[in-house]
């Protein structure tokens, strides 16, 4: 058996998927999806051959032809799920398994009407990064196999379905009061990105390629906070090359979505807590678009080279804010992002596995050890090599990158030999390998310089020797310097500080979700107990990790705030994401609470 990842059972030797169909009809009041997935194989093949799944029922499983395939359901595995094991008859090219979700799918989130914004039918969507399309249907569930798809998803007249994929109409369904939604992907994809979502969902066009959907209740405040999106294209392919993918759709999700976004190809899925008022956090959208070329077009082969998805489009993410905005706007994202990965560094600890960017994950959970390590130490890899050959030769190198490897999945010593074809002695000059098998941070990591930065800096600096900021202090600043300001104050204050700085500057009712979080944070380590009930108020209606983990860490730091914590959380448990909850309710584990 020659499996190549860790996280899926598929064994390529056996026969390798081009091409899928999938049949799904979505049932609100079981909370499942029952129906078909076909499989077209690029060759025939005959034999064993091993499919992913977890918390599938498989009822059957026949040829394109009809002829019965044998199969049989291995022991349930907690990482990798249930392997299917077929036996193909000879010549088998075609296969179509009959199954059924159940109420253990981790990639499915299903709401009630009361959970949306509209709260008169209920929702479902797919979250399948990283190994997750398994608990939809059976599939070859590693990013080294990409396939291209067909799809027809049946639900009760009313509702509406949108997929990561090209529209082609709606039909009557097979059964009276119901409709089925077709779709194509015709581009090859890794199962990852196969997504969907159904529920009262309305579009408005923002470009000649580029659309919102969302809950009608949303769309108008969604469509005017990403009006700027269809220029943000033209600007990336004017550095990355053209756009491959046809249109640049987005939804906005409701509120128990894990995630600032997924870059599902054709489709993003964005958090509704971007909808700040004043666009100032479209820079996420800047991120999921560059996964258009770094991540969808040329992707990791396993999640252990997960860090070439992402510390290539961070730092495509921020070519293109550089573009939009300026220099001074990249360099404060950069100093964001480096606090970030500090504090990934101290959650691991010194010479972690999971501080390098080839990452060791065989009997590891990539969800359980997801951090901004791939994403920040990946970036300042790449704006090394870039800063060490020349932006203009780095350019060139990237667009032939983009172009050798596109639509294919790739290892990091595919990159590493490509890299050292294209740039013969640069990766000894900057020490490349200690960046990707040790871990920790390299003493040659690049360092981001701006007046704007400095100005922070020195500001929350001076309040040590007792200097509180001003109203003219903070004149004209964005998100970004708010957010490095709150990072860089002592982690406790005095109470009165607390309320001075909510009185002088509405921090407790800011829209900003990056201000207002950074602002809780800091104000329960202080334990300033007037911050609580904003507290609740976000921990309620916010589904984001990246705000849940830290706010209820900061909470559960504090022995009196950890009642609330409990009360909060066991409210809430129900309705948050299963990936929300697991994490929180390792928090709580880990806390004793």
């Amino acid at each position: 058996m020659t499996r190549l990842d860790p996280h899926s059972y598929a064994d390529l030797d056996q026969g390798i998927t081009q091409s899928l169909t999938l049949m799904l009809r979505v049932d609100f009041e079981a909370k499942r999806m029952f129906g078909k997935v076909r499989l077209h194989l690029r060759q025939p093949s005959s034999g064993v051959f091993d499919l992913d799944t977890r918390a599938l029922e498989i009822a059957g499983c026949r040829t394109g032809g009809g002829a019965e395939i044998p199969f049989e359901l291995g022991q349930a595995d907690p990482i990798l799920g249930t392997r299917l094991r077929l036996q193909l008859p000879a010549g088998t090219q075609d296969i179509e398994i009959t199954c059924a979700t159940t109420d253990a799918s981790t990639a499915l989130d299903w709401l009630a009407p009361e959970q949306t914004a509209g709260g008169a039918l209920p929702y479902l969507y797919s979250q399948c990064q990283p190994h997750h399309a398994r608990s939809i249907f059976p599939c070859q569930d590693t990013p080294r196999v990409r396939f291209t798809y067909t799809a027809e998803v049946t639900v009760p007249d009313g509702f509406t379905v949108v997929m990561a994929a090209a529209p082609a109409g709606a039909t009557p369904g097979p059964e009276p009061g119901t409709q089925t939604f077709h779709f194509t992907m015709p581009q090859p994809i890794p199962s990852y990105l196969t997504a969907l979502a159904v529920g009262s969902i309305a579009s408005k066009d923002i470009s000649d390629r580029v659309r919102i959907y969302a809950e009608p209740e949303v769309l108008d405040r969604a469509a005017w906070e990403f009006a700027g999106v269809g220029d943000m294209v033209g600007v990336a392919e004017g550095i990355f090359g053209p756009y491959e993918w046809e249109r640049y759709d987005m939804l906005m999700m409701p509120f128990s979505f894990p995630y600032g976004g997924m870059e599902n190809p054709r489709l993003t899925f964005l958090t509704p807590t971007l909808l700040a008022g004043d666009r100032s956090l479209v820079n996420v959208v800047a991120h999921e678009l560059a996964h258009s070329w770094t991540g969808n077009l040329v992707t990791n082969a396993t999640m252990e080279d997960f860090w070439i998805n992402e510390g290539f489009t961070v730092w495509a993410e921020r070519r293109i804010l550089e573009a939009l905005e300026g220099p001074d706007a990249a360099a404060l994202h950069a100093a964001i992002g480096r606090i970030a990965l500090d504090e990934a560094f101290e959650r691991f600890g010194t010479g972690s596995p999971y501080t390098q960017l080839k990452t060791p994950l065989d009997g590891v959970d990539p969800d359980e050890v997801y951090s901004e390590v791939p994403y920040e130490k990946g970036f300042l890899f790449v704006t090394l090599l870039e800063r060490t050959v020349g932006r203009q030769q780095w350019d060139a190198v990237i667009k032939r990158y983009i172009d050798e490897f596109r639509f294919t999945s790739i290892t990091t010593e595919e990159l590493l030999e490509f890299l050292d074809r294209e740039l013969p002695g640069v990766l000894d000059t900057i020490q490349a390998r200690q960046w990707v098998y040790k871990p920790g941070l390299p003493a040659n990591a690049p360092v981001f310089v701006s007046q704007r930065l400095e100005n922070v800096r020195a500001l929350a600096g001076a309040w040590e020797h007792g200097k509180r900021p001003s109203l003219e202090d903070v004149a004209g600043w964005k998100a970004e310097e708010w957010q490095l300001y709150l990072k860089w104050l002592p982690r406790e204050i005095a109470h009165e500080d607390c309320a001075l700085l909510d009185r002088r500057f509405g921090l407790m009712s800011s829209g900003n979700y990056e201000i207002l979080v950074n602002w809780l944070i800091l104000a329960i380590r202080s334990g300033y107990e007037p911050a609580l009930e904003r507290t609740r108020g976000v921990l309620t209606t916010v589904g984001r990790m990246k705000y849940l983990r830290p706010l209820y860490q900061a909470l559960l730091a504090r022995p009196e705030f950890q009642a609330f914590a409990r009360e909060v959380f066991d409210g809430m448990r129900d309705r948050y994401h299963t990936l929300s909850r697991v994490t929180i309710e390792g928090l709580f584990d880990k806390a004793g609470v």
